[in-house]
């Protein structure tokens, strides 16, 4: 097995909830959950912290990361994307002479996953010869209860005759939690549309699949630890 890396994105100055990244969380920095769990899964070579702010970069390293060079102007933009972002870290690690096989992004805006959840989603990864997995939680209610409201507010084929089955009765369905990506790198140059052939689920439960963007969410996470729910 080659070498992996976590990349963990934390640019300063969120819009939504300000310094989201770094706001204390039941005595820890946001981020620092992210940092500790990349850690103690025991999987990554480097954990690294991408971000534009030497404040940021120092709470990352007091918390155990690595911080070597900080994000560029180009990518600390609102209009950048994740994959513009892992792509930079790759490249910038290649010309110090480090090749990854595999990255791993983290977003620290999930501070519920836990090293086992990284753990056993890197397991998935090699026990399916994958080229990507990603972590997903159940949807809260059916996909079949979702459709489009046209702006006349006509319900009009909102959902189909089949979808108004009992609850009990509907397959169960997935979406997308934010909290796990898992790479090979080449594939990932070689098309960065993960979801196809070769991409598997990690499923994690609802509570541990919380992704915060907003104070409401930053409070319900907060009243999880406070209630026990542990990162474990």
């Amino acid at each position: 097995m080659g070498e992996n890396i976590a990349i963990i994105p934390a640019r300063s100055g969120s819009k939504g909830l300000p310094d989201k990244n770094i706001k204390e969380l039941c005595g820890k920095p946001l981020m620092g959950y992210t940092i500790e769990a990349a850690k103690d899964a025991e999987v990554f070579d480097e954990v690294f912290v991408s971000t534009d702010s030497e404040k940021y970069a120092e709470i990352a390293r007091k918390c155990g990361a690595d911080v070597p060079f900080l994000r560029s102007s180009e990518n600390a933009a609102d209009r950048s994307s994740s994959w513009d972002v892992v792509e930079e870290v790759l490249r910038k690690y290649e010309q110090q002479g480090r090749i990854f096989d595999t990255f791993c992004l983290l977003q620290p805006t999930s501070p519920l996953r836990s090293a086992v959840d990284i753990k056993k989603a890197y397991d998935t990864f090699y026990e399916k010869r994958a080229k990507f997995v990603v972590s997903v939680c159940e949807t809260e209610h059916p996909i079949t209860w979702c459709g489009e409201v046209s702006e006349n507010l006509s319900m009009d084929g909102f959902i189909d005759r089949a979808g108004m089955g009992q609850r009990q009765s509907v397959s169960k369905s997935y979406r997308l939690n934010g909290a796990i990506y898992i790479a090979d790198v080449n594939e990932f140059r070689a098309d960065r549309f993960l979801y196809r052939e070769g991409c598997y689920a990690y499923i994690m439960d609802s509570l541990h699949s919380i992704d915060i963007d907003t104070q409401l969410d930053f409070d319900y996470a907060g009243f999880l630890m406070s209630r026990g729910i542990s990162v474990e």
